[in-house]
Parts: C-alpha cells; sequence; structure tokens
C-alpha cells in the first residue's frame, strides 16, 4: 500500500459529505425560493381584486336632482245650457220654410210651410210671433203676416231635435183686413230675419 493512501480516501469522503450538503442546500435554496417568487406573484394580484371589490362595494353617487315642472291648464268655462223652459238662443234655432205650390189659380191661396228646431242641450221657450211672412211683388209690400195676425201669438217649448211646424196663409188681399185682391202676377215669399230660400211663385 502506499504511504498516503488513507489520507487520501479521508480526503475523498469529506469532499463527498459536503458536496452532498451543498447539493441538498442548494435544493433548499431553490424551494424557497421558488414559494417566495409565488408569493410575491399572488401578493401582487390580490390589491388588484381588493381594488375591484372595494370599487364595486361603493355606492353609486347620488342622481342629479331634476327641475319640478308645474303644469297650469286654464280651462274656458262653457256657457250653461238654456234651461227648461228658458228663452231659445237664437244660435241653437234652425229655421227652414217651403211654400206649398209655386202657381195659384182662382180662389187658392198660398201656404208656407215654417220649420224650427232646437239644436241647444235643453228644452226651451220659443216666440212663434217673430215668425213673419212678407209677400212682396218688386219692390212693393203687398202682405205681412206679423201685421195681420188677429191675436198674440203664444210661446211655444221647444224640445231638442223636435221640429216646431207652423202653416201660414196669404188670403190673397193686399194689406190687412181689405177686401182688395192681389192681381195676377209674380210675387216673392220671404221670412223676415231669417236666412231662408226665399219662395217665388205667381197668381192667376
Amino acid at each position: 500500500m502506499w504511504p498516503n493512501t488513507g489520507r487520501d480516501s479521508d480526503a475523498s469522503g469529506l469532499d463527498q459529505y459536503w458536496r452532498r450538503r451543498a447539493l441538498a442546500l442548494a435544493g433548499v435554496l431553490g424551494v424557497v425560493g421558488v414559494l417566495a417568487w409565488a408569493c410575491a406573484g399572488a401578493g401582487e394580484g390580490e390589491p388588484v381584486q381588493n381594488a375591484g371589490a372595494a370599487e364595486s362595494a361603493s355606492p353609486p353617487p347620488p342622481p342629479t336632482a331634476m327641475p319640478t315642472v308645474t303644469v297650469t291648464t286654464t280651462t274656458t268655462p262653457k256657457p250653461a245650457p238654456a234651461a227648461d223652459g228658458g228663452p231659445c238662443d237664437d244660435e241653437d234655432l234652425v229655421v227652414n220654410m217651403s211654400a206649398a205650390d209655386d202657381t195659384y189659380t182662382g180662389s187658392e191661396r198660398p201656404e208656407f210651410r215654417i220649420t224650427v228646431v232646437n239644436t241647444g242641450k235643453g228644452s226651451c221657450k220659443f216666440d212663434t210671433g217673430s215668425l213673419n211672412v212678407r209677400i212682396t211683388s218688386g219692390a212693393d209690400r203687398i202682405w205681412s203676416s206679423a201685421e195681420c195676425r188677429d191675436e198674440d201669438a203664444p210661446k211655444a217649448t221647444l224640445r231638442r231635435g223636435i221640429p216646431y211646424v207652423d202653416t201660414i196663409t196669404w188670403d190673397r188681399t193686399r194689406g190687412c183686413k181689405s177686401s182688395t185682391q192681389a192681381r195676377p202676377g209674380t210675387y216673392v215669399a220671404d221670412l223676415k230675419g231669417e236666412k231662408v230660400k226665399k219662395q217665388i211663385f205667381r197668381l192667376r
């Protein structure tokens, strides 16, 4: 055997022992480093998550107060309808006149039919004396039903939509209480104060 053989073997065994220790220490340090890196990465992401949670948990800002708008409606009161039995309003009356014929011979008397319809909301009183049929021939005034009426005309109650009908007959005389007969010719009958169609007729 060589003189240094035992010393060399002791030295190589010692070297192997420290080498194993160094490797083990390096492994431990590596594991510690990996854990430290993982913890550091998790710690960096946590504030972001907490910030999002804190932001979502915070109450929304209060809504902006809207101005209060007050709307004022002005209603124009409608005139009250005529009470039952009150005078009729001219604007609620529809008046029409027609002639029985357009030619009268011999002793035939011209007749004129007048209708008055109340379009108001209630019944009303109508003065029938306001119906005045006038007969003219050119500029010559021949006869007037209002002037030649024997007595005061009554007031009629007009119900809504129900026509009042009156028939006025001309006795073919000139003026009132006269025996002078109108001559044959063309005559015109109109209703004073009303916008109705004039009736043109002939006497023979």
